[in-house]
């Protein structure tokens, strides 16, 4: 009886071709291409409102990660948290109980900046200037204040101006609405960033954003631009999520960023320790990305 040949076993590289190994290898790839480059830092400060006024988009998620890839490559960079659920706030570890001096005494009871900005135990040069429940009463009472359009910005004007250090990037995180509190951040700011979600109604109420952007720009701040557009929750598996984030390519091919945020576990976990995903998981495909985003955004620089 004829015994069959023995297989050859070859150990080394016999596992290389698994999507495991390639998935590894590219995360490597990744890795060593961020650690190569370094960003160039703006010579005067870039303030950005991250928008979008339907919920659930990724903007907290983006505004913090971002500011904390810009402050991990060496950027001075603040994140005002706008938002009166605090979840910016609760992401950077900062505290922002009810007692706590907020972005609601700044912009209501003309508190100066300085004394309010906290600095985030993330990193070094990363820091905040929290939101309390106290916020959400906010856009009642502004209704009856003097240039109730122009709290933020005049606030922040006079704190950079005051710094003895350049802030490089202001970011600035809105609620999921088009009230006063959100006209107040495109007011002060002269860009802004949206995040879309690449699943179905992405594009729903988009146009109503681009409208109000428009007439903010025309009466409010003529410097406004929306100059940066960024694809979150994307899942390669799905042909809808393929063809969402080509449908807003194709309408905002100058202000699509190449890179997508994927959907990832890591970056829905980091907040519940108080963390970015940058600082809780360095090495995760979520972090990667948000690195890879701001090292973009960096690159670009300002709208001219």
């Amino acid at each position: 009886m004829k015994h069959p040949e023995p297989t050859e076993v070859n150990p080394v590289g016999a596992f290389d071709d698994t999507p495991l190994a390639r998935e590894l290898s590219e995360i490597t790839r990744r890795k060593l291409a961020l650690a190569a480059q370094r960003l160039p830092l703006p010579p005067k400060t870039r303030v950005l409102t991250v928008a979008n006024q339907k919920g659930g988009v990724g903007k907290t998620t983006t505004t913090v990660n971002l500011a904390a890839a810009l402050a991990r490559s060496g950027a001075r960079v603040l994140v005002i948290d706008l938002d009166p659920q605090g979840n910016a706030s609760t992401a950077l570890g900062i505290e922002h109980r009810s007692e706590t001096i907020s972005v609601y005494d700044v912009i209501i009871g003309d508190v100066p900046m300085a004394g309010v900005v906290q600095k985030s135990p993330e990193f070094e040069s990363l820091y905040c200037l929290p939101a309390t429940i106290h916020l959400a009463g906010a856009e009642i009472e502004l209704v009856s204040l003097v240039a109730r359009e122009q709290r933020l910005h005049t606030a922040l004007d006079q704190f950079l101006a005051e710094s003895p250090d350049l802030f490089h990037y202001v970011f600035i995180d809105c609620p999921p609405s088009l009230g006063l509190l959100t006209i107040n951040a495109f007011v002060a700011a002269q860009e802004v960033l949206i995040p879309i979600q690449c699943e179905y109604y992405a594009l729903e109420g988009l146009s109503q954003l681009l409208n109000n952007i428009k007439l903010i720009e025309r009466h409010l701040n003529p410097v406004l631009t929306v100059s940066t557009i960024l694809l979150t929750m994307y899942d390669s598996r799905t042909n809808l999520a393929n063809q969402v984030a080509q449908d807003v390519r194709d309408h905002f091919p100058d202000q699509v960023l190449n890179t997508l945020i994927p959907r990832s576990v890591r970056i829905s976990e980091a907040p519940s320790y108080g963390q970015t995903v940058i600082s809780y998981d360095t090495n995760s495909t979520g972090s990667l990305s948000y690195l890879e985003a701001a090292a973009e955004i960096a690159r670009r620089g300002a709208p001219q």
